[in-house]
């Protein structure tokens, strides 16, 4: 995508009386009673009550003093949203403080993300400086009160125009002529088609839920023809008053009906959708139990989030511990552990992924553990996670991963490395790149290298973790959006490691629970043709699960039941 300009927008609350009273008050001058926001894609981002977007320049703080340009970024605007939503539940309109967890802190993480840096100093640290004077103390408790009906305000109502509700911005197709609707009947396996004319009422009515047919079933293509113009496809099919409906599957009309009820359009297009894309067998296979395990695992993430005892870790890092980017991460957790992140300022995270890359080829494995561990307890928050997700190539974690796959890297680095892999998942960005190359090769190698390690549980739990988040993501996208987002060979290589690894596990209850469901959720519904029913048949899954019910390991036999049978389907 383009790159675009990332621009902070500066206020001055106290309209001017801060350059011209503080130095009387506070005995050091200060400019202005910051209140900054973000302004990227035709949108002003900032804190107050809770996250909040506005038009550029249309919020209740007026006309910015003062406009800087931060930088640039090419991150998709889905990407931003995303990632701005996942930093709601740490900006909360409960958790501000005009002090310690205000704009400022929001606008410099959310700058970092974009742009890999923060906001001016001057600006983020003022808080920090009258809170240092005498007078600012006694004063924090009336300034608050009197700045908050200001920095908590509601959005103004004015909000970006409307996108007009065009045949562009919506799934629905258009034609021209009868022998281009003709074309699109023959090319595509199913087709509905809405016949409509401009003095139509019940066309009217009708519109939205075709539309919203449409964008629940992308599979099939959604046809809509005004016969007021274009009067000879409306000849052509005679269609003698609307609205009128007709669907096709696999080039075969199914049916015609007239009226735009929500229930007939509903039934019809089901018909349709079922006749041109037949049911998958593994519909039939209830799977309660699978789902029921993973809806528990999926509201209640794991997450290897403690920190590391600081007092500890630095005589282990030594003269590292004083690099600013080391520091910089120690001091970030040491406030997140004791302030949690509403008071947490990320570190420079450029500057640290330049370092820890570094790193892996320049420091001895004993101060390099340490770092990875502090590096894997910062990947806990979100706001760290997402920018690793989004990072350029993703240097970091594929220089990570790979040090943990050498034959001669110790077991704590590859303990902690897998720990941090699982703690990127508490992004929404992570899953969609953790499905690309080369990171999902990185990936499936050390789940299942990981898995098959003997010695120690704790990795072979952590590695079944990641097992488990990637299968829920693969079918997640494929019941939802129809989309395959990992190719056969891989999904082949991590159901074959899956199976391995549930028939040798002799000691964790959780790491076959989890693989059991990984190995139903990678394998339900997969599409015709994939190898993946015929390897698991050959390296025997549904016997290895049946033995599973019988060993000592206390794992639910129906879950057990229940994924042989698909497995074996």
């Amino acid at each position: 995508m383009a790159e675009r300009p990332v621009q902070l927008y500066v206020y001055d609350l106290s309209q001017g009386m801060a350059r011209t009273m503080s130095m009387a008050f506070l005995g050091i001058q200060i400019d202005a009673v910051y209140h900054t926001s973000i302004v990227i894609d035709g949108k002003e981002w900032y804190y107050g009550a809770g996250i909040q977007s506005s038009l550029p320049g249309t919020t209740h703080h007026g006309k910015p003093m003062e406009i800087i340009p931060l930088g640039r970024t090419s991150l998709p605007e889905e990407v931003i949203v995303e990632y701005i939503d996942s930093m709601r539940s740490t900006y909360t309109m409960e958790s501000y403080d005009l002090f310690m967890h205000n704009c400022n802190n929001f606008t410099a993480d959310l700058s970092m993300f974009l742009t890999g840096r923060g906001i001016p100093d001057k600006i983020k640290n003022l808080p920090q400086e009258v809170l240092k004077t005498p007078f600012g103390q006694m004063m924090r408790p009336a300034l608050e009160a009197q700045l908050r009906p200001i920095t908590q305000a509601p959005t103004p109502a004015t909000a970006p125009p409307p996108r007009p509700t065009t045949v562009q911005n919506t799934p629905i197709k258009t034609v021209r002529s009868v022998a281009e609707f003709e074309n699109l009947i023959k090319t595509s396996p199913a087709v509905a088609a809405f016949f409509t004319s401009a003095t139509c009422p019940p066309c009217k009515l009708a519109e939205p839920h075709f539309l919203t047919l449409a964008e629940q079933n992308p599979r099939a293509t959604f046809v809509k023809i005004d016969v007021g113009i274009q009067q000879d496809i409306g000849s052509h099919y005679r269609i003698s008053a609307t609205p009128t409906f007709i669907t096709w599957s696999k080039g075969a009309q199914l049916s015609t009906w007239r009226g735009g009820l929500r229930g007939d359009m509903e039934t019809e297009i089901t018909l349709m959708i079922n006749d041109a894309f037949p049911p998958h067998r593994h519909m039939k296979i209830p799977i309660h139990n699978v789902m029921a395990e993973t809806m528990i695992a999926s509201r209640n993430p794991t997450v290897f989030n403690k920190v590391p005892p600081i007092d500890k870790v630095k005589p282990r890092l030594g003269p590292v511990a004083e690099d600013p980017n080391v520091a910089s991460l120690i001091s970030f957790l040491q406030h997140r552990a004791l302030e949690g992140s509403n008071n947490a300022a990320i570190p420079n995270e450029p500057a640290w992924a330049k370092f820890l890359c570094t790193a892996f080829t320049e420091l001895p494995v004993d101060v390099l553990f340490p770092l990875i561990d502090l590096f894997r307890a910062s990947l806990a928050d979100p706001r760290v996670s997402g920018w690793f997700a989004e990072e350029t190539d993703h240097k970091t974690i594929k220089t990570m991963i790979e040090y943990s796959l050498r034959p001669e890297t110790p077991y704590n680095i590859q303990l902690v490395t897998t720990q941090a892999v699982v703690n990127l998942f508490t992004s929404p960005l992570w899953a969609g790149h953790l499905c690309q190359e080369p990171i999902l090769s990185l990936v499936v190698s050390m789940i299942t290298t990981f898995l098959l390690d003997r010695e120690h549980v704790a990795l072979r739990v952590a590695a079944s973790v990641v097992a488990f988040m990637m299968a829920t993501h693969v079918q997640k996208e494929r019941s939802t959006a129809s989309k395959e987002v990992i190719g056969d060979e891989k999904l082949v290589e991590m159901a074959i490691g899956f199976v391995e690894a549930i028939k040798e596990e002799q000691k964790s209850e959780e790491v076959v629970k989890a693989l059991v469901v990984a190995l139903a959720l990678v394998v339900y519904c997969v599409p015709e043709g994939s190898e993946v029913g015929d390897v698991l048949e050959g390296v025997e899954a549904k016997q290895v699960l049946e033995e599973k019910m019988k060993g000592g390991l206390k794992v639910e036999k129906a879950l057990l039941k229940e994924v042989a049978e698909l497995v074996g389907a």
